[in-house]
Order: C-alpha cells, then sequence, then structure tokens
C-alpha cells in the first residue's frame, strides 16, 4: 500500500462523518442528463449562486456503498491534479435518495461522440489524445492507483478539437498489488491474462460459449492482483478505436479468429531477428510489397499502419502482461506518421462524406454501450 492509497482510506473515513443533508433543487439548477450507467447518473447543473457549470454525479443510496462512493469522490478530489483527470469540486452530500458529488464536467461530450464507424477520427487529434492519456495514466500509476476502466465513454472532452481532454469515472479504480476476482468479458478490452476465469461465475459469457454445457461446468473464482497493465491494455485498444472507428478483434479470446492473427503476427515480430525499426520511414506499395521478405507478414487488422505505430501497439498490446509497455512508454511513438499514406486519403475522403452524428446515434442504438 503507497502512502497515497493509505491516505485515501484514511480521508473516506474522515468525509463520512461530515456528509451533509442536502436538496439539490435549493443549491444547484439542473440542465440536462450528460450520461448514465450501472453506477447511477450525470447531470450537467449550474450554482445558483456562483452559476459555476458543473456536473452532478448521483449514486442511488439503495445500490451504492457509501464508502465507495466517498472512495471515488475522495480520489478524484485529492489526487486526480493533472490537467487530464476529471477532478471533483468539493462538493460532496445526500439526498433521501441518492449520494451526490460535484465535479468538472466535459462540456463537449466524450471521446465516443467524435469516433466514426469504420473511420475513426483525424491522427493529429488521435495523438494528441493519447499523449494527454499517457500522461493521466501514468500519474494514477505513480499514485499506486490503477483506473481498470479506459475506454471512449470515459474520456471526457473540454474543446472540439480534442486539444484538452480528461479521464474520469473512477469508480472501478483500485490500489495496485489489491487482490479482486478475475473477471473475463466478450470484448476487446478485456486483457489475455483475464481468460483464465472464462466461464467462471464472475465472469460474461462469450459469444463463442455453448449454453448447456457452460452453465453445467462454472469454473471457480480466480483471484488476481491489480497491475497497470491493464490499462496500457486498454490504451492501445482505445487508440486502434480513434484510428480506425473500429476494432482489432471482437473480444481477446484464444477461439477469436482476428485476435489469434494478431498474436502469431506479435510472436514472429518479437523474435531476436525480427525487430521492427520503429523510426522507419512510411513505406509506399512497393516498399511495403519488398519488405515482405524481410519481415513476418502484417496482422490484416493492423496493415494500414506505419512500422512506427505497429511498434506502438505491440509495447501496449503484448499479450504477456509482465513485458506489456507503461502508458508513458507510448509517448515515444508520438510525433510521426502512424497511417499509411494510401489508407489515411482513404479515410479523409469518408470522413469528408461523413455527416458523422446520425452515423454515430445508429451505431450506439445498434451495439449499446457497454457496462461493466
Amino acid at each position: 500500500m503507497t502512502a497515497a492509497t493509505k491516505l485515501l482510506d484514511e480521508m473516506c473515513h474522515l468525509t463520512a462523518q461530515s456528509l451533509t443533508p442536502m436538496d439539490t433543487s435549493e443549491h444547484f439548477k439542473i440542465l440536462k442528463l450528460l450520461g448514465e450507467g450501472s453506477y447511477g447518473k450525470v447531470m450537467l447543473a449550474v450554482h445558483r449562486k456562483r452559476g459555476t457549470p458543473m456536473a452532478l454525479k448521483f449514486f442511488p443510496r439503495e445500490s451504492t456503498c457509501l464508502f465507495s462512493f466517498l472512495r471515488e469522490y475522495n480520489l478524484s478530489l485529492s489526487f486526480c491534479t493533472h490537467p487530464s483527470l476529471t477532478r471533483a469540486l468539493g462538493i460532496a452530500y445526500s439526498t433521501p435518495s441518492h449520494y451526490v458529488f460535484a465535479q468538472q464536467a466535459g462540456l463537449f461530450g466524450d471521446l465516443y461522440d467524435v469516433i466514426l464507424p469504420e473511420v475513426g477520427m483525424e491522427e493529429d487529434s488521435c495523438q494528441r489524445v493519447v499523449s494527454q492519456l499517457c500522461g493521466a495514466l501514468s500519474h494514477l500509476h505513480s499514485l499506486g492507483f490503477v483506473h481498470r476502466d479506459v475506454k471512449p465513454e470515459n474520456v471526457f472532452l473540454c474543446d472540439s478539437t480534442c486539444r484538452w481532454v480528461k479521464l474520469g469515472d473512477f469508480g472501478m479504480v483500485k490500489a495496485r498489488g489489491t487482490r479482486v476476482p478475475e473477471v473475463w468479458y466478450s470484448s476487446p478490452y478485456c486483457t489475455p491474462e483475464a481468460e483464465i476465469a472464462r466461464g467462471n461465475s464472475d465472469s460474461w459469457k462469450s459469444m463463442n460459449d455453448e449454453d448447456e454445457e457452460e452453465e453445467k461446468k462454472k469454473k471457480s473464482r480466480v483471484w488476481v492482483s491489480v497491475e497497470p497493465s491493464t490499462d496500457s491494455w486498454a490504451l492501445g485498444i482505445l487508440t486502434y478505436a480513434m484510428l480506425t472507428g473500429s476494432h482489432p478483434w471482437a473480444e481477446t479470446a484464444s477461439d477469436c479468429h482476428s485476435y489469434l492473427k494478431y498474436q502469431e503476427w506479435f510472436e514472429r515480430a518479437k523474435g531476436p531477428n525480427d525487430e521492427l525499426d520503429v523510426w522507419a520511414e512510411p513505406q509506399d506499395e512497393s516498399e511495403a510489397e519488398l519488405g515482405k521478405k524481410d519481415h513476418p507478414p502484417i496482422a490484416p487488422q493492423f496493415a494500414c499502419f506505419t512500422p512506427l505505430a505497429c511498434s506502438f501497439f505491440q509495447s501496449l498490446l503484448d499479450p504477456r502482461p509482465k513485458f506489456r509497455g507503461r502508458p508513458d512508454d507510448g509517448l515515444s511513438f508520438l510525433g510521426g506518421d502512424w497511417v499509411m499514406e494510401k489508407e489515411r486519403a482513404r479515410l479523409e475522403k469518408e470522413r469528408k462524406k461523413s455527416s458523422g452524428k446520425g452515423a454515430i446515434k445508429k451505431l450506439k442504438e445498434m451495439e449499446g454501450r457497454g457496462e461493466r
């Protein structure tokens, strides 16, 4: 336990004694719903006396442990001092039905809203976001905390061009080294090491699992240590989503064809004679064709990326958690081209054709926003 994690526990015990009841409508004017999930809901509000815009996060009392609420509040208030972490505003109270705290509001939505399906977002914007998230996660990790829920919906925009973003939603945060039940879920954001828990009562069912057999043979619970490498993996998947508007595979599983293709490429490329030249110039099609003789064939879903980007992905998406790159390692891959020229031109053409909002709304209705 680090000094920060110990202090957080002490702060929670202190604030539990001073949490006051309050009438929301007396002090705040509620403007609109910003988001909702299994935890509760977030409302955009204005402080009636100060006129300050803020986000009020409501947690239903009947389904929320007071200590969990206070932990998220105090973590955001006292430890999220990095400019790319969402900070609480020092207002926490209770109502007959909810626990509530105020935090900085992302007035321009979240990252999910600007990633066009099958197109993604502009490479410059993507690298700006990655740079900020690397810093935010490194800050949390230096204090001994792991976010454990990095995804587009939890990255909030402070402007329309992603020059300033903030990572938020600290409900899943745990101290590094905490023992927790491993949970496998059908998503690319799930790490490969979590598959040991696949099929047990804590985990979600895979799209490939057999219903009858699965219910009969439930595995026992698997306990694991919380590690920062979980956030590195999620950052890699998130970056892929930003660049392409899709995911590299449907689920991180040993029976997922797309993931196996990546794993094969990773194992060949990481051999002693197959190191990628990180700062190599982007290749055109003829050079790429010649390069196939010297390098292992790239997994199809990564063929649109430059060697620099491929190295970035192989660092953060290392199937071996102990060798997985840290978020701050990702900073060394910024600045160069990540997308091959031909693919960049295609994406730019698609971006101009798409109005964006209609497509995003349709994708949300089809897929929903995954909760875990």
